[in-house]
């Protein structure tokens, strides 16, 4: 099971940071070392955080971590795409597609806390993203895309009479996403269970945001 979902131990079932493996440890995997890289970069920083910062964090050499990838940016890659793939999937799913706007808008709100809270470390990683890099401008661009479908699907919901006449879509859709993406900042799995999360930001949402949108609709 992944360490982002659930704590690393030592022998001793004391936990411990993510990359610090113990000695009988099983090799790593491109996924385990795009966890370690994810965990550094938001701790260091990506342009602060160098390959040697990476393998120490690992517990492996340079020359065995670019067994695996060809440097940091490709872990980096990694990292983004772990959190798009599952922002982007959300967006695929059937009742993300079919019906009316407002049950297709609290699915796909549902969701994506979900990811967020199930691929904190990641999603983390992409709402801080600064642009410095290709792969950064990348993202970010694929990040407009999937805030762009949420909006959309907000102007439809408004658009057919199923939110309260003073609500602006433009700012509404700008409001849920600022909603979602704050949870990063403190949102921590061990103080909150992902269901009451998810019900919690729901709530505040449909019920507050949105001005009652009426589920029909």
């Amino acid at each position: 099971m992944s360490a982002t979902r659930e704590a690393v131990t030592n022998q001793d079932g004391a936990a411990r940071r993510p990359g610090r493996r113990a000695a009988n440890a099983e090799p790593y995997t491109l996924a385990s070392l795009v966890e370690v890289a994810a965990h550094a970069f938001l701790e260091r920083g990506y342009d602060a955080t160098s390959m040697e910062d990476l393998s120490r964090a690992a517990g492996i050499t340079k020359s065995s971590f670019y067994h695996h990838v060809s440097g940091k940016e490709a872990l980096l890659r990694g990292a983004l795409d772990r959190a798009l793939d599952g922002l982007f999937g959300v967006l695929g799913e059937p009742d993300a597609l079919e019906g009316p706007p407002v049950p297709r808008l609290r699915h796909i709100v549902r969701r994506q806390v979900e990811v967020l809270a199930t691929e904190l470390p990641y999603v983390t990683l992409l709402l801080r993203l600064r642009g410095n890099t290709e792969t950064e401008r990348w993202a970010l661009g694929r990040r407009r895309e999937f805030d762009q479908a949420v909006a959309a699907l907000v102007r439809e919901a408004t658009e057919a009479g199923a939110t309260h006449p003073g609500v602006d879509p433009v700012i509404a859709a700008r409001l849920l996403s600022g909603t979602v993406n704050s949870l990063i900042e403190w949102y921590r799995p061990e103080r909150v269970a992902v269901a009451d999360l998810v019900d919690a930001v729901e709530r505040q949402v449909f019920e507050g945001l949105l001005g009652g949108l009426r589920p029909s609709r």
